[in-house]
């Protein structure tokens, strides 16, 4: 019998992306079920397209308070839930699902809220001991769900990246999104005076583009910034973009950013949600607690005495002594050390490097192209060839993990391939690796350092050229048989010899 599943979720945007790994692993554990999640209005975006949630509950304004807490019991109660997993932490969460009737309610054991729940999971300061994303799916594991650690991700369709790309397409690149702000508090916030001059040497060395973000609230702080900038105004080198997004176009807008500067803010999380490299400036708060996970970050972080503090206003003599220490060449190092740097060519592997289109269960019948060796010449005109490739029949059971690594290998041992990546996800699973989703690429970018704007997919199908329509990359469709004439390639190709000609300019 099918369950009726609730999600508490949490109320500010840093820690509901925290909790995309636990939503997850809940929806792994139910996958037949249906899942629905309670969040306030301005987290809800986050999960318009997850393919972890079938509905999104907003928590509005009216249902605050205890009155308001009967009328949204009276609707979920509708609703029949049958479980009800409580990521929040407060007393609210627990009566809401109390009063609704649900019949398990599964939460940590804290604020006053154990007996309100059928399972309340002992609390001890967990929060304060590990990054909060094992601190949510914690409590998965000690409820006896398997919840194994992955890392956020933020689902954005390719409408948006594109709507992204050509708002910030008048801008010089290398674009360098700047996140000055933080909701919590000025002890999270880097001087005006510095992000100023960190925009000036980006603009003046980098000859680059500084895209200032911010919510509503930190337009003045953001107009400050630019106003102490001498390369202020947008054909200068620096857009004002603070307080003109929604959540959703602001995420899309650091998804296209060749990097990000970033306070511990909500921002932040969005930037590793999305693969952006970062640079994360941290002094009132812990790295270890809520810091970037993933690759392709640096943490900025000096040590001192009185922290971290956790603290909204520096009480210290020495005011703000964690971020005085932090200096504009350390932070501006770290933006050169993550830019990505060299092209690539990315090659899809069955059907477009090898001529077998159907699982390779054995080493029998993979043969790779008798023109492969023609891709070294791509090598010779600085690029670095790297593979991807979707393997759906690892999660089914049909091919193994094994092979499927040997075979790809062949190319690094044997073609001059820097890297293989492959996807063994099943489609079902909705994972950020599947090709179109564009998780594959944006790793090699942080290992290999690879400039996605300049790079090239090739492939015979139309998840290749969604995935370089999806980074940013041209797309080459090396035309078959089962070719869909409707498929949007920026070039065709009837072979891995003409794709590299053409790829190089050759005659």
């Amino acid at each position: 019998m099918s369950e009726n599943i609730l999600i508490r979720g949490v109320n500010w945007v840093g820690d509901a992306v925290m909790t995309m790994p636990a939503i997850r692993a809940i929806r792994r554990a139910h996958p037949d079920d249906r899942i629905s999640l309670l969040v306030k209005p301005w987290v809800a975006a986050l999960f318009e397209k997850s393919p972890d949630v079938d509905e999104i509950i907003v928590y509005e304004d009216r249902f605050k308070g205890f009155m308001g807490k009967l009328p949204l019991a009276g609707m979920l109660r509708k609703k029949k839930f049958t479980k009800a997993y409580l990521l929040q932490n407060a007393f609210d969460a627990a009566i809401t699902a109390f009063l609704a009737g649900i019949p398990e309610r599964i939460g940590y054991g804290r604020d006053m809220r154990s007996t309100l729940l059928t399972r309340a999971v002992p609390y001890n300061n967990d929060d304060r001991q590990m990054h909060h994303i094992e601190y949510f799916l914690e409590l998965l594991r000690k409820a006896d769900i398997d919840a194994p650690y992955s890392l956020p991700w933020i689902e954005l369709s390719l409408e948006e990246r594109l709507a992204a790309r050509e708002k910030l397409g008048s801008l010089k690149r290398p674009i360098i999104g700047i996140n000055p702000g933080a909701q919590f508090g000025p002890a999270k916030q880097w001087m005006p005076q510095r992000f100023a001059k960190l925009i000036d040497r980006i603009v003046g060395e980098l000859d680059g583009s500084v895209v200032v973000f911010g919510g509503p609230s930190e337009r003045a702080l953001a107009d400050e910034i630019i106003g102490l900038s001498q390369s202020s105004g947008e054909f200068k080198g620096v857009v004002n973009m603070a307080g003109k997004t929604s959540l959703r176009e602001l995420t899309a807008l650091i998804s296209e950013c060749d990097a990000q500067v970033t306070t511990d803010s909500g921002p932040m999380h969005l930037g590793y949600a999305t693969r952006t490299p970062q640079v994360a400036i941290f002094g009132s708060t812990s790295p270890e607690l809520t810091g970037p996970v993933g690759y392709g970050f640096r943490v900025i972080r000096h040590k001192t005495s009185c922290g971290p503090c956790f603290e909204r206003q520096c009480s210290e003599t020495d005011a703000m002594l964690c971020m005085e220490s932090v200096t504009v060449e350390e932070v501006f190092d770290a933006v050169k050390t993550l830019l990505p740097t060299r092209p690539a060519v990315f090659f899809d592997r069955d059907g477009t490097l090898c001529n077998y289109r159907e699982y390779i269960k054995n080493r029998d019948v993979f043969k790779v192209m008798d023109d492969i060796n023609t891709t070294k010449s791509l090598i010779d005109n600085g690029y670095i060839l790297i593979g991807a490739t979707n393997q759906p029949g690892v999660a089914r059971g049909i091919i193994y993990d094994k092979l499927v690594k040997d075979l790809n290998f062949e190319f690094v041992v044997k073609h001059g391939f820097r890297a293989f990546y492959y996807c063994p996800h099943a489609p079902e699973e909705g994972c950020s690796c599947r090709k179109p989703e564009p998780e594959m690429l944006l790793r090699a970018r942080a290992e290999h350092g690879i400039d996605l704007k300049r790079s090239w997919v090739v492939g015979d199908g139309a998840s290749d050229m969604l995935l370089a329509r999806a980074v940013g990359a041209k797309g080459l469709l090396i035309e078959s048989e089962r070719s869909d004439e409707t498929v949007q390639a920026d070039l065709r190709a009837g072979s891995l010899t003409e794709a590299v000609k053409l790829i190089t300019g050759q005659p």
